[in-house]
């Protein structure tokens, strides 16, 4: 079929729209997504696509790989989360406490309706282009593991994208520089003397000072990390189960981080080792602080994102940048391994609807916006210049 007809552009993207659905109904969590891949994988010998299998259930597919001008990888991340959904979809999952929560199915069906147009036009591709099916986004560093399963080999610039609710649909942001935050993770155990809750003068209350080591990281940005610079840490759970007469001897706080500047992680963690430590000695216990470092800040590199901007602009037109998104935003993103090895550029891409609840990312309530399943195909299209339908 010629490349001029409608015909085959609008095929590979209703066949890309029932196979987000089909991925939606059957989510696999991360290193766990072997019918995603087999899926994917089946597309691929469809298409005629070669592939090879890396970081077990990822699958890098190359397209036009004796070309000889410039290689681009385009991603898309293929895990789920442990979520019970509550969309309501036709679609929704069949695999209870499991789910699609954060997109993922749609930037697979994206890149899967991106592969068939190009095979379709290969002869007319100047440079190789990589396909990245990625596992284990969601907290498995899966793109290390391609990154160490050879999966940037070759190439000279990588693109990929993430859908974000809280942007309107035909809006975008791609900005130099950092565009997620990085993260890391925290356990403090608050170490104590339980007994009886009449005699508190008896004990030394691990539940107490847990509060108080809640409370005083609270003002860990506000009063020891200057305002320019962007952290968040959260304290997310408190447990010390007990009996409702009883002091227990231990108490276990978890939290988060989340920085702008990767640079920035040792200094916040001292701080909050310290002011625990410290916090946990004036109440007459002791904390053990351990740190869980994860994902780097998502940093774009100049010229690449200047190329996504460009690119953005043609596909949704003048007024297509955000303004109303404070950037980086505080999530993260494990793209954040490939930026560091290659140069490149992430963008999130709007899909807010208007007059619509629109569901944030990680929410059981929310579902990808098919809608975008062209206009990112169409994007991508043009990042490694092959010819648009006409």
């Amino acid at each position: 079929m010629s490349l001029n007809s409608k015909a085959l552009w609008q095929d590979a993207i209703r066949h890309a729209t029932d196979l987000r659905h089909q991925l939606h109904q059957s989510p696999e969590l991360g290193w766990q997504e072997r019918s995603t891949a087999q899926l994917i994988r089946q597309e691929l010998d469809r298409l005629g696509i070669e592939w090879r299998p890396c970081a077990d259930t990822g699958t890098v597919a190359t397209l036009a790989s004796s070309a000889e001008g410039e290689h681009i990888a385009l991603r898309a991340d293929i895990d789920a989360l442990p979520i019970v959904e509550r969309s309501g979809v036709a679609w929704a999952s069949q695999h209870e406490g499991c789910m699609h929560a954060c997109g993922h199915d749609g930037h697979t069906a994206t890149l899967l309706a991106t592969a068939a147009w190009l095979k379709a036009c290969e002869t007319e591709l100047k440079g190789p282009v990589t396909l990245l099916f990625q596992p284990a986004e969601e907290g498995g560093h899966g793109a290390q593991k391609m990154i160490q399963g050879g999966a940037l080999d070759g190439v000279d610039v990588v693109f990929g994208w993430h859908n974000w609710p809280a942007i309107p649909l035909g809006k975008a942001v791609c900005p130099d520089g950092s565009v997620m935050a990085g993260n890391g993770t925290f356990h403090i155990e608050v170490q104590g003397l339980g007994g009886h809750a009449s005699q508190p003068e008896l004990c030394r209350d691990p539940v107490l000072a847990a509060a108080a080591i809640t409370v005083n990281l609270q003002q860990l940005v506000s009063r020891r990390v200057a305002p320019q610079k962007a952290v968040v840490v959260s304290v997310t759970s408190i447990d010390a189960a007990s009996g409702e007469t009883i002091i227990p001897d231990r108490a276990k706080l978890a939290g988060s981080i989340r920085l702008a500047d990767t640079r920035m992680r040792d200094e916040v963690e001292t701080l909050i080792s310290d002011i625990a430590e410290k916090t946990a000695a004036s109440y007459g216990v002791s904390a053990e602080v351990v740190h869980y470092p994860r994902y780097g800040a998502t940093v774009n590199h100049p010229a690449a994102a200047e190329r996504y901007r460009e690119v953005l602009q043609q596909d949704l037109g003048d007024g297509w940048m955000d303004d109303n998104t404070h950037i980086p935003i505080m999530a993260s993103e494990d793209f954040s391994y490939y930026l560091d090895t290659v140069p490149g550029a992430f963008a999130l891409i709007g899909s807010g609807e208007d007059n619509s609840e629109n569901p944030p990312c990680h929410s059981p309530h929310y579902d990808f916006n098919d809608a975008l399943i062209e206009r990112v195909c169409t994007a991508y299209l043009r990042l490694v210049g092959a010819p648009l339908p006409t």
